[in-house]
C-alpha cells in the first residue's frame, strides 16, 4: 500500500464533500446483522445507527458521534460473498454507472436513491471486484479519518494492474503512479497528484476462494493488540501484524469471513 494521507491531529481529519472518485465510504453487508455489530463495535469502539433500509436492514456506524462505515443485512436467499467494499464519490452517479458499463464492467444494483442521504450504484470491475458508487445528498460519507477505528486506505487486490488500473483511470479520471520497485506489481491511484487509493497485482497468490476484491484498511493504535482481539471476538488472521514502510499491518477476517486490513501508523 501507499501512504493515504497526511498526518491528522488527536481527534482526527473531518471530512467535507468528497471530490469525485475519492473513496468516501464503506460498506459491509453480511447473513447476521446483530452479531456484527457486537464483533466491530467490541473492536474499534463503533456505536450504532439506523440507515436508510433500501436494501434491507442497514446501520451506520460512528465513532465519537461520526460516522465511519455501514453494516447491512443480506436477504436469507442471497449467497453473496460477504466483503467490505468502498463507495467511489461522483457528481452523477447515473452517467458514471453508464460509464462503468462502457468500460466493460458491471453495474449489479441500481443507480437508486438511498431515501434523502444520496444515490448510488454497486458495480464490479472487469475483473468482477465490486465497488459502490455514491452521489451526496444529505450523508456526505466517511466523516472522520486519521484515528484508530476509522478507514485508513483502500486497495484492490487483483491478478495484474494494467488492464483494470485502465478501467478505473477512465471511469473516474485517475492519474496513474506506478512503484518504483521493478518487481512490484503496484500503481496509486491519485486525484490532483494526491494518492486515494491503489492496485495490487498478486498475480496467482490472488486467493482462489476470493478472486480480485478491494481490501480496506482500518487504522489501529495496537496493530499486534487488535490481532489478538480479533482472535478473541472470533475472527481469524490471513496474515500476522508485520512491519511495513507505512506501519505495522494485519489481515484478518471477521467471523462471517469478510477480510479487512488493520493497520497502525507509525507515530
Amino acid at each position: 500500500m501507499t501512504e493515504a494521507r497526511g498526518s491528522a491531529g488527536p481527534n482526527g481529519v473531518t471530512h467535507a464533500r468528497h471530490a469525485p472518485g475519492t473513496p468516501c465510504w464503506v460498506s459491509l453487508m453480511v447473513h447476521g446483522l446483530a452479531a456484527t455489530q457486537e464483533f466491530y463495535g467490541a473492536l474499534f469502539g463503533w456505536e450504532f445507527r439506523p440507515g436508510p433500509q433500501q436494501l434491507g436492514p442497514y446501520v451506520r456506524a460512528l465513532l465519537d458521534g461520526r460516522e465511519v462505515a455501514g453494516i447491512g443485512q443480506l436477504p436469507p436467499d442471497r449467497h453473496l460473498p460477504v466483503a467490505w467494499t468502498p463507495y467511489l464519490a461522483s457528481n452523477d452517479v447515473d452517467q458514471t454507472a453508464d460509464t462503468v458499463r462502457l468500460c466493460g464492467g458491471t453495474v449489479g444494483v441500481g443507480p437508486l436513491d438511498a431515501a434523502e442521504a444520496g444515490r448510488m450504484a454497486i458495480c464490479s470491475d472487469p475483473s468482477g471486484a465490486v465497488f459502490g458508487i455514491w452521489q451526496t445528498a444529505a450523508h456526505l460519507g466517511t466523516a472522520i479519518t486519521g484515528v484508530p477505528g476509522t478507514p485508513a486506505w483502500n486497495e484492490l487486490v487483483t491478478f495484474e494492474t494494467v488492464t483494470v488500473a485502465k478501467f478505473y483511470e477512465t471511469v473516474f479520471g485517475y492519474e496513474e503512479e506506478a512503484a518504483a520497485a521493478a518487481d512490484l506489481d503496484y500503481v496509486g491511484l491519485h486525484l490532483d497528484g494526491r494518492p486515494v487509493a491503489g492496485i495490487h497485482g498478486v498475480g496467482s497468490a490472488l486467493p482462489r476462494d476470493r478472486g480480485p476484491h478491494w481490501m480496506t484498511y482500518f487504522e489501529v493504535a495496537d496493530a499486534d493488540d487488535a490481532v489478538e482481539r480479533i482472535i478473541g471476538l472470533g475472527g481469524h488472521v490471513l496474515r500476522p501484524a508485520h512491519d511495513s514502510a507505512h506501519g505495522r499491518v494485519a489481515t484478518v477476517a471477521d467471523p462471517e469471513g469478510a477480510r479487512f486490513s488493520v493497520i497502525q501508523n507509525p507515530r
